[in-house]
Order: structure tokens, then sequence, then C-alpha cells
């Protein structure tokens, strides 16, 4: 364990976000599709790691298995959509017999079950390549349920059929409210429906391997996952933070490709026009070549359009969460960059709270990076963010700031020993972090380096999407009482992941076998607790956190539970509770008088309904109505905003959609939670002791 504190630790959707796998255009026969020797030995491998070495305890069972069997229906037909109930009547005898087969090394459940799947998805394409001529009628009043993730499994044929037939209807009404003329949508759907086919019949014995210990791996934990020879090269550019194209972390969800995260100082962040949450629908190379529709394909052959070589230009056709599915998609354009560690450096701005004389500085913090190569080679000017983070507060300090700010939100982890080196800038010595491992032993990490940086007033303010180091680094802030925590519950992931190379343990093989990310540890807090699962629980949470409490290691069904290990010896800092009370009380009284935030809790409200929504019209009349009403709603909430900040309304929410550089870089220059934030710390500041 001693050389844990150097690992790199992020959140698992980040890492499995990156699996770009070159297609093999070829279609791939189903007399091919069975288990390989290679897949076998791995197999045998991967068993014996997760019941001998994985942190949590799991025996292969009935009840394991039933889960196994579970999570693998769910990555071939997530929306119950081509199996139907009979298929599954015929697989349910599996359901208590993987375990046994994983252990004779069997893996001919999961080749079975993929071929019935392969055929399922023949038929509905072809069905729904034939419904494509019909002549539909938008005047009736009816709806298409489009996820049906919760839903059970269709009884007979003809309700799959009705099913289809609706989300045909609904894929032809999308382009006809988008102007395209009838050959042009006809064209459209014949290209996804057959790619959707094509992707399927193109998977080979390794994708069906793969599908199939991912569902044993996250049946146990969700950070623990296998990544084939093909996905192994892309968990080494997550890990080398260095990648050619727009700085965008992805996953496939149900038919679409939706942003997971906007890297900090990548072209999408740049652009300001790509959130996270929105649904890529359309990739096109270059300003003139035509938009390549992408709803249905592979997540891996979107990744694929998408990168490319620095400088060139990609355009994104873009379905925003916040309006929904029956919303406008928008064309977003943006030149491709490299994506390094370099962009995403600490950075500094100070607020000068109005009607006062404080002066808060503000760091705003990616992610806890180092520069290891550079340190390993004696380079005395190596980057990281414990340096950089000493040079801001020293340059901040020159310009007589009265507190400091360390912005957290959306810093998905990094570099243990940076949040170690971090935490030590505040505190003068003592534990940190206490890490648990697979056998029970607990470690110390202490503060690398006696005495204080900066000693001054401080907030921490993090979010949902704040995880694994800012955790640690928030959570003994915390500890210690050294400052306040405002913002969001974070993310709540405490384990930590170890990636074993396969080819290490098999012997006489020139085959590549992959690697497989296990959990070894679980970090635990001074104090005593984890931050597993419940994360790091804000002293002022924000109202934005209603809109947050499904999220992060919480939505996770088998996510590892809270635990505590005994407290370490520490001594946190004497600074009264009361106050912390106290700014709470003024933080609600204020927030209810402060016109933007109340519209910012207005805008959440119009997402959360919008992404709530699980069926939609299929008349058209309603759909336009609802479309309009939905943007005018978006429209008067930004006009609103606009005002507040003084800034001009827009006169067409089309035009706030495709708005300048300028005007989005000006839209954004009031951080409602920011300044909210410099607010709490001012009370702290004007506060008597």
């Amino acid at each position: 364990m001693k050389n844990i504190k150097h690992l790199f630790i992020f959140t698992g959707t980040v890492l499995l976000a990156l699996s770009n796998v070159s297609a093999d255009m070829k279609t791939v026969p189903a007399s091919e599709l069975e288990p390989k020797s290679k897949h076998i030995r791995s197999s045998e491998l991967i068993t014996h790691i997760l019941t001998s070495y994985h942190y949590k305890k799991t025996k292969l069972d009935d009840e394991l298995s039933a889960l196994i069997y579970k999570h693998y229906l769910k990555n071939l037909d997530q929306n119950k959509a081509y199996f139907l109930k009979n298929d599954i009547d015929e697989f349910d005898h599996y359901k208590y017999e993987i375990d046994d087969a994983l252990i004779r090394s069997d893996l001919n459940p999961a080749f079975e079950i993929f071929k019935r799947y392969r055929k399922r998805v023949d038929e509905r394409i072809r069905f729904a390549l034939n419904m494509i001529n019909t002549d539909f009628n938008f005047s009736i009043d009816e709806t298409y349920r489009f996820d049906r993730r919760k839903d059970d499994w269709f009884v007979d044929k003809a309700e799959l059929d009705k099913l289809w037939y609706k989300r045909v209807k609904n894929d032809v009404l999308n382009l006809k409210l988008t102007k395209k003329e009838p050959d042009e949508i006809k064209q459209t759907l014949i290209s996804r429906y057959n790619r959707i086919l094509n992707s399927t019949l193109q998977l080979n014995s390794n994708d069906v391997f793969q599908s199939f210990i991912n569902a044993y791996t996250t049946a146990i934990e969700p950070h623990t996952a296998y990544f084939s020879p093909r996905t192994s090269e892309n968990f080494d550019i997550r890990m080398r933070l260095s990648l050619e194209g727009i700085g965008a972390v992805l996953r496939g969800d149900n038919d679409y490709t939706e942003v997971v995260k906007i890297i900090k100082g990548g072209p999408a962040d740049l652009s300001n026009e790509l959130k996270a949450d929105d649904r890529i629908v359309g990739v096109a190379q270059g300003e003139e070549n035509k938009i390549i529709d992408v709803i249905g394909w592979r997540l891996d052959d979107v990744v694929d359009l998408i990168r490319g070589p620095k400088g060139s230009i990609i355009r994104l056709e873009v379905l925003p969460k916040d309006i929904g599915a029956e919303g406008t998609s928008k064309i977003v354009l943006m030149t491709r960059d490299k994506i390094k560690l370099e962009e995403q450096d600490a950075s500094s701005s100070i607020i000068d709270v109005p009607g006062t004389n404080t002066r808060v500085g503000v760091i705003n913090l990616p992610t806890f990076y180092i520069d290891f190569a550079a340190q390993a080679e004696g380079n005395s000017e190596y980057k990281s963010t414990s340096r950089d983070v000493r040079k801001l507060i020293k340059s901040m300090s020159q310009e007589n700031i009265s507190g400091l700010i360390i912005d957290l939100r959306s810093n998905g982890g990094g570099s243990l020993s940076e949040a170690l080196e971090l935490t030590g800038l505040f505190i003068d010595r003592g534990p940190i972090v206490q890490t648990k491992d697979a056998s029970g032993r607990v470690d110390i990490n202490y503060d690398p380096e006696p005495g204080i940086i900066y000693p001054g007033p401080l907030a921490v303010l993090v979010d949902r999407n704040s995880a694994s180091a800012s955790e640690i680094f928030a959570g003994a802030i915390q500890d210690y009482r050294r400052g306040i925590i405002v913002g969001e519950p974070t993310f709540g992931k405490g384990t930590v992941q170890n990636v074993v190379n396969l080819n290490n343990f098999i012997e006489d093989s020139d085959e590549d076998h992959g690697r497989l990310k296990t959990t070894i540890a679980q970090f635990f807090r001074v104090s005593g607790g984890s931050n597993q699962h419940k994360g790091v629980v804000p002293d002022i949470i924000f109202p934005t956190a209603e809109y947050s409490s499904d999220q992060g290691e919480r939505a996770y069904e088998n996510a590892l539970p809270w635990d505590q290990v005994k407290p370490a010896r520490y001594y946190p800092s004497n600074a009264p509770v009361e106050q912390f009370e106290i700014a709470k009380m003024l933080h609600e009284k204020r927030i209810k008088q402060n016109k933007l935030f109340q519209l910012l809790m207005d805008d959440l409200n119009v997402k959360r309904d919008a992404s709530n929504k699980k069926e939609i019209s299929l008349l058209e009349s309603k759909r336009k109505k609802q479309r309009e009403e939905l943007l005018t709603a978006k429209k008067d909430i930004q006009n609103a905003m606009r005002v507040e900040k003084g800034l001009p309304p827009l006169d067409d929410i089309k035009e706030e959609l495709k708005s300048s550089d300028e005007e989005s870089e000006e839209d954004d220059s009031i951080d409602v939670l920011l300044n909210e934030t410099a607010e709490i710390l001012n009370d702290l500041i004007s506060s008597p002791e």
C-alpha cells in the first residue's frame, strides 16, 4: 500500500466512457461467434482475481449469478426493445447457472444469449426499414414511450411491432419538424437503421466476451471493469491526459451518444456550446461535408468519428439535454486540439463582495495533476497542483485578499499525492486520509510537509461531480474544521482501483488478453467515516442539490456502502460551530431575495421536467406546441438572467442557442453559485468570534 498515493483516481464513468474501438467493418458470421481459447484463459484468471483479491469479498454463487445475468441482459437490450418475454423465459435457466459456468470456464451461455439478441436486432431493423415507406398520420393523438428501461418485456411480437411502428413514426416526425424533405427523411432513416444492424453484425467474439465479463465485473461493484486489448489504448490515453479531439467524455445512452463531462481547457470547453448531458446526434468533418446521423451508433464508432488531428474542424449536431426529446437540435463547430495536462492548470480570480471591503480570492482547480515524469527526471520546475496553488496564493495575498475559495466543481480526481500536498497547505500537520486494503489493514497518509501556507478564512465549493481526490481534500478540510464546505453533496467515490495487465500472468501465449481494473482499497476520512456512497456533505447545501440526489455513486445499485474505521489521531481547530449556523441562516435569507439564484432554480426545474419524460406525443400539432412552449420558457428564463446581469435580452431563442463566443463570455460573467460562496465567506469573515 506504500505506493498507493501515486495512483491517479477518477470516477468510473470517465474511464469507461473512452472506449474507442476501431470497428471492423466486416460482418461476422454467426458461426464464428464462439468462445476462443484466449477468452477461456482470461476468464479463469479474471475469476481468480475477483474472488481472491477484490476489496469487496464476493463469492461466485447463485446470488451473484443472478446479478451477472441481469447486467448482461441490460448490456444487450437496456430499453427492452429487442428481446421478447419468451426469449427471457428460455434464458431463465441461466440465471443461477452462470456462476457454475464461470467456475468451469464455460462461456457458452453468454454466446448463446448474444446470438439470440443478434437475431432479434436483425428482425427489428428489417421491420423498421419496411415501415419507412408508411404514410404516417400525424393528426392522431397517441404517444411513443421511448424510455422502457423500467418496463417489462413484451409478451408477443405484435406488441413489439407496435412499439417499433411508433419509434419509426417518431423518427420521421422528428426529422419532419426540422424541415427535412420526405426523400431526405427516408434516406436518413435507412442509413440510421442499417447502421444499427451493421454495428451489431460486426460484433465479434472479443466483443461478446468483453460485454459478458463486464456484466460480471459490474455485478460486483461499478468501478471494476475489463478492458479488451482494443480498449486498453484508451485507458492509457485517459491516464496520460493527452488526446487530440474536442475534450469531452462520452457514453452511450439508449441510442444516443451523451456528453458526460467537458474537459477544462479543451475545444468543447472553450466553445461554451457543448454541455454535460447534451446528446450528439450527428457528426461532420470540416465546414462543408454532410452531417452523418449517428443515432443508434455504437459509442466506439461515434468516438472514432469525433477524434481527429489537431487543427481539423468538426461539426456536431447536438440535442441539448435541457430541451427534451422534442427539442430543436443545434450545430456546434469546433477546431480539434490536443488536450493536455497543462491546459487543466489551476487558475485564479478575485471577487469584490458588493457593499463590503471584502476581497475574496478564488482558485479554480479542474483536476489534481502532477508531472511524474519531470519529477522523476529531477526537474526542479515540474508542474503540480500544490506548486501552482502556492504561487497563486502568494500572488493573491499581494492583492490583499480577505479570504479564499477553492473551487472543486466538476473536479473528478487525480493524483492522491497532490490531494495530500494541497491539504497540507492549509493545515499545520497531521493525518489527511486513511486507506483500508482488501486484507483489512489500515494505513494513514499524513501531511507531507509541516506548516501552513494560507492561514486565512477558507471555503471549498463542491458539486455532484467533485470526486475522489476532491473528496479527500474537502473531507479533510471539513474534519479539521479548517474551512466551510459549500455546494452539493459530492460524487461519493471513496474507492481505489488498480489496473492489472492479464498478459503478465498468462505464459506461453502471443495473444493479448487485455487488462482488468479492479477495486483494491477504500479511503476513509480522519474522522473514521468514508466518502464512499454518501460523498462529502457540505456544511451549507445549495438548493441545486435536490437535482443531484440520484446521481453519482448513489445512482449505482451495487455501489459499495458507506463504512467507517477507527478515527485517526488529529486535532481540529477550535472554530466556533455557531459561526457556520449563522452563515447558513444568512445564506438562506439572502438567496430568497436573490433574483439570479431563483432564476437559476427555475432553469433547473425546466431541465428536470424535460429530462424526466419517458413518453412523447406523436400528434404533430401537440409536438409543435410543446416545442414552442419549451423554447419560450427557456428564452424567458435566459433573458431574465441576462437582464439581471445587465445584458440586453435576445429577441429569438435561436439567437441564444447559436450565440457568439463574445456573447457567451458575457453571459457567463456572473457565476451565481460562486458569488454566493463569496457572500458566505464574507459572513464568516464579518462574524464576531
